[in-house]
């Protein structure tokens, strides 16, 4: 579990970036570029959220690997808040150029 989590969480950032950087450098209009930008990071942070609801919602029966594993889901749920905040900041800096 542990290690999917994290996987997928280092997945979904590398998936992001690479969006983000791919899009930012594509030859569309600037206007285009930034609301499929927008979208698919409004999308990413959707999923992001799930996971992390889905980590906490998950009840374990109690035993010597629950602390463990409740380390690991508090780490990566720090983590997917860190990158949920990022995506806000993208997402806020993208809607800001739109308005210039």
């Amino acid at each position: 579990m542990s290690k999917k989590t994290t996987a997928m969480i280092a997945f979904l950032s590398g998936a992001a970036a690479g969006v983000a950087f791919g899009m930012l450098y594509a030859p569309d209009k600037g206007r285009e570029t930034r609301d499929r930008l927008s979208f698919r990071l409004d999308k990413y942070r959707d999923m992001l959220r799930d996971l992390t609801e889905q980590m906490m919602a998950k009840d374990a029966e109690p035993n010597a690997a629950q602390s463990e594993g409740q380390k690991v889901i508090k780490d990566a749920k720090d983590k997917a808040e860190k990158l949920l905040s990022d995506v806000d900041l993208l997402i806020n800096q993208i809607n800001s150029r739109k308005e210039v």
